[in-house]
């Protein structure tokens, strides 16, 4: 299966252990030196509306994917 890059973002990301919805996929992060995705962002939560910041990003390696669907990725936490 071929996917483009803005087809991955905005994907729900869900643990495959506990079924705990994670996020929907911010960003991703390329390994330029190989050409190969090394890893998807799901951006924190915002505190406080936003004025009080956010919390951390998650970050999962690819190999943590298992499977990438038309609306959900699901990952090993």
């Amino acid at each position: 299966m071929i996917q483009r890059i803005a087809e991955l973002k905005n994907l729900q990301v869900v643990c495959v252990e506990n079924g705990n919805i994670l996020g929907y996929v911010g960003d991703i992060e390329l390994d330029t030196t190989n050409g190969k995705l090394s890893s998807i962002v799901i951006f924190g939560k915002s505190k406080g509306l936003g004025i009080f910041g956010r919390e951390d990003d998650i970050i999962i390696p690819w190999e943590n994917i298992t499977i990438i669907g038309d609306e959900t990725i699901l990952v090993k936490c």
